[in-house]
């Protein structure tokens, strides 16, 4: 009688417990968490008019998955999926901005890097693309900086104190004529409304007899391709997959891009063609290594050295521009 006890007791233990984790798991924690994806092939994502490939090889995307921790991970981390990284709320939604609009916005961001990657790709095959300057996009903001309250990724200035700004170069001429600790105004577009905002400048973590705002930033353009490219995601967001797209469209177009191998890449690209640092750089490598590919393209830098501390043996191969990206592919000595 006193085993049956026990045992019952044990069962409703088991069964308290078991509810107990349900409930937690069900509720949502305030970090968020990104989770590797299995790399996926853009055969069949990427549509080009007069596509004649040649090559026999595949390209890769990596995603990630970014969703809410749950309170059952927050206090358990080993039911955490392998490799995910926990990443504060602030880090991905800013005050005053809600996970409609951060949705939004990387929907944005996937749009646009389909174009600027088929601007980039035809331009590379020698194709006329013409893109007219609209100023100069912000593509990134950094935290503690004097934009962190302004400026949003996404916003495009257009002019520093009245004075009209198309290029980078341009705003980055007018900022470097100021002192640290000068105010600069700016002129910026979001969502559609002009509006403007003063910043005090800072020194510059490089150079502290130079001013900083602290953003990144891109050519805004209004890209006109002579050509149907259609590239269709689904749900995938961001601009990371910049790079894989570029070559996705000049492997479809008949040029020899992957040897016969199958190659992962990530990496923003911007209108010049150059490669931008990307983030969840750890689970992008993982999802690589899942899917199997011979080699796995990253943006030079930071982005290289965290792929390689993950890749337990797969070949990671760094670039800086879409043009490098090709050469490297051609002379690495894949063996496919």
């Amino acid at each position: 009688m006193t085993l049956r006890r026990a045992s019952i007791a044990a069962m409703a233990l088991g069964a308290v417990g078991l509810a107990l984790g349900l409930v937690l798991w069900a509720i949502p924690a305030s970090e968020f968490v990104f989770v590797p994806n299995t790399a996926k092939p853009l055969a069949g994502h990427v549509t080009v008019e007069g596509a004649r490939p040649t090559d026999d090889g595949s390209v890769y995307y990596v995603d990630v998955s970014v969703r809410r921790l749950t309170t059952l991970e927050r206090v358990l981390p080993f039911t955490r999926p392998e490799s995910s990284t926990v990443v504060p709320e602030e880090a991905l939604l800013p005050e005053g901005t809600s996970e409609a609009e951060r949705d939004a916005q990387v929907r944005k961001e996937m749009e646009r890097s389909e174009e600027v990657a088929a601007l980039v790709a035809l331009r590379a095959l020698g194709y006329d693309v013409r893109a007219r300057p609209l100023g100069v996009l912000v593509t990134g903001v950094l935290a503690g900086t004097p934009a962190e309250a302004e400026l949003a990724t996404g916003d495009v200035v257009v002019a520093v104190d009245g004075e009209t700004v198309l290029t980078p170069t341009e705003l980055q001429d007018a900022i470097s004529r100021r002192e640290p600790g000068d105010p600069v105004r700016l002129t910026v577009r979001h969502a559609g409304a002009t509006h403007d905002v003063t910043l005090t400048t800072i020194e510059s973590p490089r150079d502290p007899e130079r001013p900083f705002i602290g953003i990144t930033i891109d050519q805004a353009a209004d890209i006109e391709l002579p050509i149907d490219v259609d590239i269709d995601l689904g749900r995938v967001g961001g601009p990371s997959a910049g790079l894989p797209f570029a070559l996705e469209i000049t492997r479809l177009l008949g040029k020899e891009v992957t040897g016969g191998c199958r190659i992962a890449a990530t990496g923003e690209l911007a209108l010049d063609g150059s490669v931008i640092r990307v983030g969840g750089v750890e689970q992008k490598t993982v999802g690589a290594r899942r899917a199997d590919v011979d080699a796995f393209l990253v943006p030079a830098g930071e982005n290289a050295e965290e792929a390689r501390r993950y890749a337990e043996g797969l070949r990671v191969i760094p670039v800086e521009s879409f043009q490098q990206a090709l050469r490297a592919l051609r002379t690495a000595g894949l063996k496919c």
